[in-house]
């Protein structure tokens, strides 16, 4: 699929990046992407002065992010792994970890083994942003925890409860909210969590 198709794949990076980074909520610093797609957030920390990996399950998307950033003189790193098993072998630590709408293609069965990589890879009170679909969101169907996407693949809609549950043993909650967000075809509702690991 060209990429200009591919709804996850957006040239600007998000308002809600922008903000934590224009406001000083999150400095320059070590920082790690888990689903980074094609690398774009990535590379825009790196022209910020972040200090950036960016990991994807995607062999493609991790080319094509590689070449992106090489085209455009960026220094940052990008690895593929699956931050649903064993990231042992990154032998690094991070300040600040986020997620952009990577989590509703995490089942909850597999969500502690990812947000414990995610906490393992953090120093001490490190931050962590996740953004994920909320079961709120009218998005393909409107209703029910997995949909089915038209590009045939499915997702989990999660409530504000339940990724409560999820990151209260291993991070402080400082914010969780249902925002809206602007898609790359629309606006849909998410849950925004701002964390620091405990």
């Amino acid at each position: 699929m060209p990429p200009d198709e591919i709804p996850w794949i957006m040239e600007e990076p998000p308002e809600i990046l922008r903000t934590i980074m224009e406001t000083g909520k999150v400095k320059p610093c070590k920082t790690i992407e888990p689903g980074c797609g094609a690398g774009n957030y990535v590379i825009y920390f790196a022209q910020n002065g972040f200090d950036v990996t960016g990991v994807d399950i995607s062999e493609s998307a991790i080319e094509m992010a590689k070449r992106s950033a090489s085209e455009r003189g960026i220094d940052c790193r990008f690895i593929t792994a699956d931050f649903r098993g064993d990231m042992s072998h990154l032998n690094d630590t991070f300040d600040f970890a986020y997620d952009w709408e990577v989590m509703h293609h995490v089942f909850p069965e597999d969500r502690d083994a990812y947000i414990h990589n995610v906490y393992k890879l953090l120093n001490p009170e490190g931050l962590y942003l996740s953004v994920c679909f909320s079961e709120k969101s009218p998005q393909f169907g409107g209703e029910g925890k997995y949909r089915k996407t038209p590009l045939d693949t499915v997702l989990y809609f999660s409530s504000e409860n339940e990724m409560e549950i999820l990151f209260k043993p291993l991070f402080e909650i400082e914010e969780l909210k249902t925002v809206g967000v602007a898609g790359k075809f629309g606006t849909h509702k998410a849950i925004y969590a701002f964390l620091k690991k405990k």
